[in-house]
């Protein structure tokens, strides 16, 4: 049983020292697999399908017939789930997009151009597990983006085939370029392309430890959206929440992998207390009972503040990825939490409404990165240019500025530049 804990700065510190990956022989191998994916192209990529994937594959590209069939396996109620969905995800994005500005002003025009990426390259977690959610909310910023070429890469299950769900999320997206290849190799092909899958301009979504160092070794030759951790939730919560809610609410993360986090903290002891239980007994009614035992064992706490205010602050040095406020009044809180991927407030919004339905998107920040990063979103897939046009008359007003700046960093050629025009 997970003992309730009492706040103190020693805690804090505990939490704030995040066991480090033991990342150097992940990223040898992923150098490596990098490195063969470069060199080799197709026939790398088929070498790995084999020895990760235990799949032969002739081809990576997923057919038409493939998305017909996955059609019928899933049916049209799942099918208007998703596309339900999808129109809230587009509700949501729609209200992120960014246009351009122009600052005109005597001899003078400043501006900037807002710009979609030309393509953009998705990777879903697949295999054994399927992840429909995250095509949705990958694709659907794309697309509202404006992003032309949108790629889909996800692991094949052992017959070769990607889960149906997946394929008929894909086609609810409006995604019809779908490669069956996963893990480092995949996002390797993204990055440099082969034969059969042209390179793209931005990596997005989320993958385990080996997709993650991929995605990290390859920025720069293309862009990334983050690199994702293991998943993390934070429930904040007073003497009205309800310890079963707030338990299979942290059993909602602790179930995704055996290194996520799960925390509670609450102004009110017998609430810990009585969570503690819950914990102990829901455990053990999950199917992935033994990933979230071990979830809970090294990293769920639960621990008791004095008040409301004070957890907010634990809560935003710890800039968690999910954060419940399961509270009678959670506006008030809100609006002094400053580090958190993705907020769910009251007693009736589970991370997990977020996860699928909300609208408002999954793709979060990790490990604390919250503190300086955002969501996945539509600007995620633009960029932007600026551009300036000078008249002859405000060259002339501005030269001796621009020139007294450039020979004080030592650059004469810059001076030169202004100068010469001057002398026409």
């Amino acid at each position: 049983m997970i003992k309730p804990i009492k706040f103190s700065q020693k805690v804090l510190s505990e939490m704030l020292t995040r066991t480090a990956e033991e990342a150097t022989s992940v990223e040898t191998a992923v150098k490596d697999i990098i490195e063969s994916v470069k060199r080799e192209g197709d026939a790398a990529l088929k070498a790995y399908s084999k020895k990760f994937d235990g799949v032969e594959l002739a081809s990576f590209r997923v057919t038409g017939e493939e998305f017909k069939f996955a059609r019928g396996i899933v049916g049209e109620d799942y099918r208007a789930i998703l596309e339900r969905s999808a129109n809230n995800i587009a509700k949501f994005h729609r209200c992120q997009l960014r246009t351009g500005f122009e600052i005109e002003e005597e001899g003078c025009i400043i501006g900037q151009k807002v710009i979609p990426l030309e393509s953009a390259g998705l990777y879903v977690p697949g295999g054994t597990a399927a992840y429909p959610s995250t095509v949705l909310m990958n694709a659907i910023p794309a697309k509202i983006a404006g992003v032309k070429r949108i790629v889909m890469v996800t692991p094949p299950l052992k017959d070769g085939s990607i889960k149906p769900e997946v394929l008929v999320a894909a086609e609810v997206a409006g995604i019809d370029e779908v490669y069956k290849i996963g893990g480092a190799q995949a996002v390797a092909a993204l990055a440099y392309g082969t034969e059969s899958i042209p390179k793209v301009d931005k990596i997005t979504g989320p993958g385990n430890i080996y997709v993650a160092t991929a995605k990290k070794i390859v920025f720069g030759v293309c862009g990334i959206d983050m690199v994702a951790g293991p998943s993390e939730i934070l429930v904040i919560a007073d003497d009205g929440a309800e310890a079963k809610d707030v338990a299979a609410d942290l059993l909602s993360q602790a179930e995704h992998d055996k290194r996520a986090t799960a925390v509670l903290i609450t102004d009110c002891a017998k609430l810990a207390e009585q969570v503690s239980i819950e914990l102990e007994r829901q455990v053990k009614l999950l199917p992935r009972c033994e990933i979230a035992e071990k979830s809970l064992e090294d990293n769920c706490k639960l621990i008791v503040t004095d008040n409301l205010e004070e957890a907010v602050r634990l809560s935003d040095n710890l800039a968690p990825e999910h954060l419940e406020l399961c509270v009678k009044k959670p506006e008030k809180l809100l609006d002094i939490v400053h580090n958190a991927g993705s907020v769910f407030m009251g007693y009736n919004t589970p991370e997990a409404v977020g996860d699928y339905y909300a609208g408002t998107n999954h793709t979060l920040p990790t490990s604390g990165t919250a503190k300086f990063s955002s969501p996945l979103g539509v600007e995620d897939f633009i960029k932007t240019t600026q551009y300036v046009k000078y008249t002859r008359q405000k060259l002339e007003e501005s030269a001796d500025d621009i020139m007294t700046f450039a020979q004080s960093e030592g650059l004469t050629a810059h001076a030169e530049s202004v100068a010469v025009r001057l002398k026409r």
